[in-house]
């Protein structure tokens, strides 16, 4: 993308699913393949009320004991792109979300699929509802939203708190809130003139940070475990929680192997329809 009001949508956009997927459809990704994290993961299906079809799956990611909460009383959302999803780019949110709810100070995390991916009106429905879940189940106040690909979509729109805003064009009004934007150089599938006109279009009344990757494809796979700690390190930001080195030592832990990332990537849906790793 490289105009202001470009969509990070697929240019050739999929047709709308006739069925969404399922919770049965993802048995196995409950956790990192090479996690011994104590955390607590529970599947979740949860009610979205705008039409047909309405439960939207999710794996969410809990501290060990209720007691272990955070006083910030805040969640990260991970979304995926255009295919939808539940592992991420590289397999990052499947690894990110065991760590961030095992830490000292742990932070629940959900990895949200969509009903109809990259269709944003539905995709946004979906993360309004699972926000309106986590507070009314887990009393959660706060969220970080975290999108891959087209998942900037639903989080500029959310994020920017104007239903009115369509595709990346709620990322005008999502200052001062804190912005974090990564992109590899290399990526065939989104120019990374993508980030940097969204860095630019936030403007400067906020904390607002961009980080290219030199090479680096569109699922970040050269540099996925330095992506996947900014991503933790930004998230503790938001949730004021000051990392320890203890903190650092979790996030940096290798958790998904190489060979590992893009099958993952295919188990987890993040590669249905249009998405790309390139």
């Amino acid at each position: 993308m490289s105009a202001p009001g470009t969509s990070l949508s697929s240019s050739s956009r999929p047709s709308t699913p006739s069925k969404p997927a399922r919770l049965e459809h993802y048995l196995g990704l409950s956790h990192a393949p090479h996690s011994n994290k104590p955390c607590i993961v529970k599947p979740m299906s949860i009610t979205v009320e705008d039409g047909p079809d309405g439960a939207v799956p999710g794996f969410l990611h809990l501290p060990p004991t209720a007691s272990a909460t955070p006083a910030s009383n805040t969640a990260a959302i991970l979304l995926s792109g255009a295919g939808g999803g539940i592992v991420g780019p590289s397999s990052i949110y499947l690894s990110l979300a065991d760590k961030l709810a095992s830490l000292k100070q742990p932070v629940p995390a959900l990895r949200l699929d969509y009903r109809y991916p990259a269709r944003n009106k539905y995709c946004v429905r979906d993360v309004l509802s699972a926000m309106d879940e986590l507070e009314g189940s887990y009393g959660i106040k706060s969220f970080v939203l975290v999108g891959w690909s087209f998942g900037g979509a639903p989080v500029f729109t959310v994020g920017g708190s104007d239903k009115r805003t369509a595709e990346t064009e709620g990322i005008r009004t999502l200052s001062p809130k804190p912005l974090l934007l990564l992109h590899g150089t290399g990526d065939r599938t989104l120019s990374k003139s993508c980030s940097e006109s969204l860095y630019e279009r936030y403007g400067t009344k906020g904390d607002r940070y961009l980080h290219l990757f030199p090479n680096d494809d569109h699922a970040l796979t050269r540099n996925s475990l330095e992506a996947e700690q900014l991503i933790g390190g930004f998230i503790l930001k938001c949730a004021g929680i000051k990392a320890g080195r203890a903190d650092d030592g979790v996030l940096a832990e290798k958790l998904v192997k190489d060979d590992e990332k893009v099958e993952l990537m295919e188990k987890g849906g993040d590669l249905r329809r249009n998405e790309s790793v390139e």
